[in-house]
């Protein structure tokens, strides 16, 4: 059977589909470095798009789409930041993670600027797709105010727009949420 994929937000995601999603991200992260998916990690990938690959009936991969804002110089960007990408481990490399970034990326006409947080393991991924990392300093606006975040520099990636004017080196500085802020 060949693999199907569904786009929907996550208004439109019933229970079964929404813990068949947490139960694939938690399964694919059980063994990562930074720790276990998370309750925050959670939070970061609803309340935007999700984009499902269904094989059968079962849950094959997913990537979220969610928007933040971030500040570049003196703007604010409306951006789509990528959350929760996985393909179960038994259908890597057969090029469902590719169709789940095509997928995002023609949602990301909504926005100033796509970005994400890029493991090692999916950096390559992202990298075929025309993502870059930012290279300027990075940092958090929090409730004590502006704090660096150096430990990210070169693990974010952004997808510029050709129609949304960049300077890649000057600083780049999130919204705050509790858990990773990247």
């Amino acid at each position: 059977m060949a693999v199907r994929q569904r786009t929907c937000a996550t208004a439109d995601l019933d229970a079964p589909a929404l813990a068949a999603v947490r139960r694939l991200l938690d399964d694919a992260f059980v063994d990562d470095p930074d720790g276990p998916f998370g309750d925050d990690d959670w939070d970061h990938a609803l309340g935007g798009h999700h984009v499902l690959a269904w094989d059968g009936g079962e849950l094959v991969g997913h990537a979220a789409l969610v928007c933040r804002r971030l500040l570049h110089g003196d703007r604010t960007l409306r951006t789509g930041y990528v959350e929760g990408v996985v393909v179960r481990a038994d259908r890597r490399r057969q090029g469902i993670a590719d169709a789940l970034m095509t997928e995002v990326e023609r949602l990301l006409a909504g926005y100033d600027l796509g970005a994400l947080g890029a493991t090692d393991d999916g950096r390559p991924l992202y990298e075929r797709h025309g993502w870059v990392p930012w290279r300027g300093r990075l940092s958090a606006l929090t409730p004590s105010g502006v704090v660096p975040t150096p430990d990210e520099e070169g693990h974010v990636l952004v997808l510029p727009r050709v129609d949304v004017p960049l300077d890649l080196d000057v600083g780049l500085t999130c919204d705050w949420r509790p858990g990773d802020l990247w």
